[in-house]
């Protein structure tokens, strides 16, 4: 997900809309503060959660564009009252989208993408470009990684392409708290890059496609030809997308390690804010 300016469409199409920002929230609420949504009469861009708070939310960015009425603020209880039993509280602002608005609403998701988790994924196969494809709308940045440039020709939009003859040498300038997932067509090179990989303690999560023999095998060429130790293998996810759902084709193998992955890298940023 790199595009900085997806609501641009939307305020072309709808100039005449709403900003409802959450702006501050207390106990289970279903989205956090900083979440926003667009409005128009006809129109909805983002969600700040849903259910009947939203509704009401958007029934009172209908009213302010209608000129019969509506409220700047909210601060709404998420209880039985409307309908929803989070229990937590939600406050909303509410702006007419002016030039400067936009600009605003520009800024912070130029800030958001340039705070995005690193993927990295090497390898365009059937699972690479199945991978890429599971993680396109998810809130990261992803780079994949090729030696075969027919391969790069069918990525999703929002993700990077890089041609390079030496991928491993790529895995040094990976951010920290970056993802590595290594699927390329050669063995050899998948040992290669994973040695790279596992030689840095700053990744949150480095995957290998295979099966226990190719882990065996990568244990061995790591600590008698690649120069590593086998505890580096504690890091290291091989097989990639668990074995809770034995299915091979490309699109489970894909949603399953797209939720490794996540779930690594909420993992990280808490042990990094503690």
């Amino acid at each position: 997900m790199t595009d900085i300016l997806p609501f641009l469409p939307f305020l072309t199409a709808h100039p005449d809309a709403i900003l409802i920002d959450i702006t501050g929230t207390q106990g289970s609420t279903p989205r956090e503060a900083g979440t926003f949504m667009l409005v128009s009469q006809t129109a909805l861009w983002g969600t700040i959660g849903g259910g009947q708070f939203e509704f009401m939310a958007i029934a009172n960015a209908r009213d302010m564009l209608a000129g019969t009425g509506g409220m700047t603020k909210m601060d709404i209880p998420l209880g039985p009252d409307i309908g929803q039993c989070c229990g937590g509280r939600t406050q909303l602002r509410f702006r007419r989208v002016t030039r400067a608005v936009a600009e605003e609403i520009e800024a912070r998701l130029t800030s958001e993408v340039e705070r995005l988790p690193e993927v990295y994924l090497f390898g365009a196969g059937h699972v690479g470009r199945a991978l890429a494809t599971a993680l396109a709308p998810l809130p990261l940045s992803v780079t994949v990684v090729e030696t075969r440039q027919e391969e790069l020709a069918n990525l999703p939009p929002e993700t990077k392409a890089r041609l390079v003859p030496m991928p491993e040498a790529l895995v040094k300038d990976i951010p920290a708290g970056g993802a590595v997932v290594i699927l390329t067509h050669d063995h050899a090179l998948d040992f290669l890059i994973a040695r790279e990989a596992l030689e840095r303690t700053d990744l949150a999560y480095a995957g290998m496609i295979g099966s226990a023999t190719k882990r065996a095998t990568f244990a061995s060429w790591l600590s008698r030809e690649g120069g590593g130790e086998r505890g580096w293998l504690k890091r290291l996810t091989l097989p990639i997308g668990g074995a809770a759902v034995r299915d091979k084709r490309p699109e489970v193998i894909a949603a399953m390690t797209a939720a490794e992955i996540l779930t690594a890298l909420g993992a990280y940023r808490m042990r990094s804010s503690s």
